[in-house]
Formats: C-alpha cells, structure tokens, sequence
C-alpha cells in the first residue's frame, strides 16, 4: 500500500501540474485518444481520477450530475481539479481504505488492484493531455515500475474493451514509462 500511495499522490501532483498548463483553446483540438477532443478527454480524465478516485475509496457510486458534466465549462476546471485531487488521494490515506474489495457493479476487485488502476489512469490520460496541450508528463522510476506492472497484467484484457490500442514498438532500453505508454497502445515519441 505505502509503494501504491506515493505513486498516487506523486501522479495527482502531476496531474493538477498539467491540468494548469491546458490552454481553453485546445480544448476543441483533437486529442490522439480516438475521436475525443482534448475537452472529451480533460472531463473523462477529471471526472474518474479525482471523482472516481475518491468514490472508489469510499465505497459509493459517482452521481449522475458527475458523469454528465462538462468540467471545461468552468474557467477555473484546473484548480478545481486540483482540489479534488487533493481530495480523493486524502481518501486513500486510510489504510483501512486498502483492505477488502470494492464493488465496481459488475464485479469486485480487491481495493489495492483498483488503486492500482485507478493510478495507471492518472497516469496514462495525463499523459495523454500533456502530449495533446504541447507539455510532458513525468514519473519517478518507482511509479513507472508499478505503471508498467499495470498496464502489463491489463493489456490484453483492455484490448478486448478499446481501451488500449495495439502495442507500439520502442527499443528495449526506452524508458520504462515510455515501455508502459508504448504497451498500452500510445506512442512515446
């Protein structure tokens, strides 16, 4: 759980940094992540990484008024985002928070497999923005372990849902982030 939540609250940091620096008029551009634009994929980033991720630590459902919502709409999105960050990781701060599983209501799953995802989302989408508004996305080596861990055990069953693309090719000594990017279907160049 400690490795876990240092990648977490390493990734949210990252994640509210990037989310500063999107510019509103990329937000009709197109993002690299199938046909979202840049505004699509900030609010699906938004709404499951700083929303998901605290619901997900208390066990309940996001609300509806969350999953409809267009979060770009309002001028300061990325401080709000922040906050919630700052939220949802506080959440995960319990370690009872880690013990257990968590219903998903189609299946449950142990609370540090969620964790796990729910940092390779952090992750991998704030990549995906960084890459989309002109900024970089960057991992201690420890979180890139743990994200190529994670992206490695969920590939395949990922592909099956277009959640990732076929795997890119990089040379065996890229990177580790880069080799996860790369494995979950994104090109790092």
């Amino acid at each position: 759980m400690e490795n876990e939540y240092t990648s977490m609250k390493e990734c949210a940091a990252e994640a509210a940094r990037v989310a500063r620096g999107v510019d509103a008029a990329r937000l009709p551009e197109p993002s690299g992540c199938g046909d979202w634009d840049v505004r699509a994929l900030v609010n699906h980033w938004v709404l499951y990484t700083s929303h998901g991720l605290e619901h997900r630590a208390l066990r309940t459902t996001l609300p509806d008024e969350l999953t409809a919502r267009d979060f770009t709409a309002d001028t300061g999105w990325a401080e709000a985002y922040a906050v919630q960050l700052d939220k949802a990781v506080a959440a995960w701060s319990d370690p009872a928070v880690w013990e257990g599983e968590i219903d998903l209501g189609f299946a449950r799953m142990p609370a540090p497999a969620i964790a796990a995802l729910l940092i390779a989302e952090l992750a991998l989408h704030g990549w995906d923005v960084a890459h989309a508004t002109g900024q970089d996305y960057r991992v201690s080596d420890d979180t890139a372990r743990l994200l190529y861990g994670v992206v490695e055990a969920n590939a395949e069953e990922y592909r099956q849902y277009d959640g990732f693309a076929e795997p890119v090719p990089v040379p065996d000594d890229a990177p580790l982030f880069h080799r996860a990017l790369a494995l979950s279907g994104r090109d790092p160049r």
